[in-house]
């Protein structure tokens, strides 16, 4: 069966478009490659040439990532060892779905351009030396699904829009530095949203509120106070007694004292 020369063409032109690289897609990986150090060379293969061409249809030739009729919609590097920190420019993989950098030693803030993956739906940092605050721009990313920075240096309180993500069925930001009160938007949600334990939020020293146990009281413990109770009534008892007898010194040299004027006072026979 022969094709005709129409169609030979337009079979030609697709898979010459299926196998070229996005622009963005391009350079979002050129940039998280940059911005990362991969002291075991387990990303040896992300080059710039791969980068160029990363995808065959649903095949990527870089390790790590996964494609979607040509783009980049899943990156995952977990448990590299990697370093470094993640580029803003990431957000150029604007196809990108699932996000998962965990269980390695990436260090810095999270970057507010996160928000531009406007199709992620996994965001899995876990495991890291992430620091600063959590943007609150992520609530931008209407579609996710995970949310979880578990196991970082995280400070600053969790933001109250992250609340507003209709479609989040697991949130864990427990030990990190985090501080503050949780969200009603999220310690308490609707019956209609999925709830989360005291777990997602564990580990935060100063983090406090619903599902979390009351936090333990900064005041005096009940024997402290006895024994500062005791200790001062003793102190108490010491100083009453030693005035007493003081009292009583003074008032045998007054007494002393007048019976000595009496005497003189007094005539002889």
């Amino acid at each position: 069966m022969k094709l005709k020369p129409s169609l030979l063409l337009l079979l030609l032109t697709c898979t010459a478009l299926s196998s070229k690289s996005h622009p963005n897609d391009e350079t979002c990986l050129t940039s998280l490659k940059q911005s990362l150090k991969d002291p075991t060379n387990s990303l040896q293969n992300w080059t710039k040439p791969n980068f160029a061409n990363p995808c065959s249809g649903f095949t990527s030739y870089l390790p790590g990532a996964t494609c979607n009729n040509g783009r980049i919609y899943k990156l995952s590097l977990t448990n590299l060892a990697l370093q470094g920190s993640i580029s803003p420019y990431l957000s150029n993989c604007t196809n990108l779905q699932s996000l998962d950098l965990s269980s390695n030693s990436i260090s810095g803030p999270l970057p507010t351009d996160l928000q531009y993956l406007v199709n992620l739906a996994v965001l899995n940092l876990s495991a890291n030396s992430l620091e600063g605050e959590i943007p609150q721009q992520i609530a931008m990313c209407a579609y996710l699904n995970v949310i979880d920075l578990h196991e970082n240096l995280l400070t600053g309180q969790i933001p109250q829009q992250l609340g507003l993500l209709v479609r989040l069925s697991a949130f864990d930001v427990s030990n990190n530095k985090l501080s503050g009160p949780i969200p009603a938007s999220l310690g308490n949600r609707s019956a209609n949203l999925p709830r989360f334990n005291a777990t997602s939020f564990q580990g935060n020293k100063d983090l406090y509120g619903y599902p979390l146990p009351p936090m333990k009281s900064k005041s005096l413990s009940v024997l402290a106070i006895v024994g500062i109770g005791l200790g001062s009534g003793l102190a108490s008892l010491v100083l009453s007694f030693a005035g007493v007898c003081i009292w009583l010194k003074i008032s045998e040299q007054k007494m002393a004292l007048e019976e000595g004027k009496i005497t003189q006072l007094m005539p002889e026979y």
